[in-house]
């Protein structure tokens, strides 16, 4: 069965969570560790996420995904910013420690004009000192769009990351359609060809999630304007073979479209229809 959900707001609760991901049919979903325009986050409560994984395996939910703040950028031009980084992250993966098993995905960042290879330099730093043998939880770079100085666009970028952190085994890649489309990835008119890419450059076995988003933007644009399913410049037909290749269809899907709940399940209806 195909392994999808939605974004959803993390404000009330693992629980709360869990009980919205089945309204909508969905058996997985993503959310913010904490504020994703900032760096506040609310206490856990161990009584709220024993009885979300209660729920969750009573209702099949599975691999959900953790999303770090918009915040977070390991690759700051200012060093304040790069250790504020540091931290959160650190904070973050303890807290996945409650949840243990999943996934935690994170923008490597931008460079702001000190060039790609310092930006890799100091977001490896930081992921050798935040990865560390006794967590539970796989990290993910995610593949950007290349708008500014974003670190990420080519998957070149992020095999020069991963082939410099220690604890490589604990990292992995989230493929993101919208962004790999603005960044110049044909996964309408060539999608294995964008795979093989992928496979020689870092690994298919590298890949553990999919943002499912179409696009607002044509190929190229480095723009990273996310939009509803079949409503983009990616298309529905394009994005449904995406969830049904043989090399991506046992992975989790995560929409991140123009949304509210029942759009959400509009979309995970249409894309479960006739796998």
């Amino acid at each position: 069965m195909l392994t999808i959900g939605c974004h959803l707001s993390s404000s009330k609760g693992y629980l709360a969570m869990g009980k919205e991901a089945v309204k909508i049919d969905a058996n997985t979903f993503q959310f913010f560790t904490r504020n994703p325009r900032g760096t506040k986050a609310k206490a856990m409560n161990p009584e709220d996420v024993k009885r979300y994984l209660d729920f969750a395996k009573d209702h099949g939910i599975s691999r959900i995904l953790a999303h770090a703040p918009y915040t977070l950028n390991g690759c700051s031009a200012d060093e304040h910013l790069r250790e504020l980084a540091a931290e959160t992250m650190r904070d973050d993966l303890e807290r996945m420690e409650y949840t243990p098993g999943n996934c935690y995905n994170f923008h490597p960042g931008s460079h702001v004009g000190q060039g790609v290879e310092a930006g890799i330099g100091y977001i490896a730093d930081m992921l050798n000192r935040v990865v560390t043998p006794e967590l539970h939880t796989t990290v993910l770079l995610e593949t950007m769009s290349g708008k500014g100085s974003e670190v990420g666009r080519e998957f070149e970028e992020l095999r020069e990351i991963l082939d410099r952190v220690e604890r490589s085994d604990q990292m992995g890649v989230c493929l993101d359609t919208c962004h790999v489309w603005d960044g110049g990835y044909d996964i309408a008119g060539d999608l294995e060809g964008v795979l093989n890419r992928f496979d020689q450059v870092i690994g298919l076995s590298r890949l553990k999630a999919i943002h499912l988003n179409d696009s607002q933007n044509p190929l190229g644009a480095h723009k990273d304007r996310h939009a509803k399913i079949g409503e983009g410049c990616i298309g529905f037909e394009a994005l449904k073979r995406v969830v049904s290749h043989p090399a991506l269809k046992d992975l989790p899907f995560y929409l991140e479209t123009p949304n509210e709940l029942d759009g959400y399940a509009r979309e995970i209806a249409v894309m479960r229809e006739g796998l």
